[in-house]
């Protein structure tokens, strides 16, 4: 729609943070779904965190966010998501106040082996009242969980969305972006 001019209107820009624990998936959730190259500010893991950075779980993840991920995704022509990643380490979460400042809504990513991860974030939303959902982020030979399952494990209350999401998959990150702006819309369309 134009405006009468012929000029274009701006699009809705939302800005959404995506937060959880160490190791969760949160760099390649922005990285996978980011429509520019997204930044990201990963450093090799030294010597320096051992003691600091609990790898039980994690494989061989030799990396971590230091400060944040930044990408962008355009969902139609009219609404453009801007995405900061948050560092999971409590180390970092200083920076949270920062990443949060004016965000909309939130996508708190969880891997089930290692829910009680997740805590901090939700917690941290929840009393920040900023609206989210939560991304079990279904890792190669994880258990899988049904969503209800992890929302009573997290003591989520039953409004809050959990979606189930592979982070490596375009699609599937993107779903999980679209249902947070329809979670959003409805909330903010039920409380005027």
């Amino acid at each position: 729609m134009a405006y009468s001019d012929g000029s274009e209107p701006f699009p809705t820009a939302i800005k959404l943070v995506i937060a959880g624990g160490f190791g969760v998936g949160k760099t390649t959730f922005v990285g996978s779904v980011s429509e520019i190259g997204p930044l990201s500010t990963e450093e090799i893991l030294t010597s320096a965190s051992i003691g600091a950075d609990d790898l039980d779980g994690l494989g061989d993840k030799s990396t971590t966010t230091v400060a944040m991920d930044f990408g962008r995704i355009t969902l139609e022509p009219r609404l453009v998501l801007y995405l900061f990643g948050a560092p999971g380490q409590e180390r970092f979460w200083f920076m949270w106040d920062e990443l949060s400042a004016g965000a909309l809504g939130a996508v708190v990513m969880a891997d089930t082996r290692r829910l009680e991860d997740s805590f901090s974030a939700v917690d941290y939303f929840e009393r920040h009242d900023i609206g989210f959902v939560v991304a079990v982020n279904e890792f190669d030979g994880s258990y899988r969980y049904e969503p209800d399952e992890v929302r009573g494990a997290l003591d989520l209350k039953p409004h809050i969305p959990v979606v189930l999401c592979d982070a490596r998959q375009r699609r599937s990150a993107t779903g999980v972006l679209v249902g947070l702006v329809q979670y959003l819309l409805s909330t903010i369309q039920s409380h005027p």
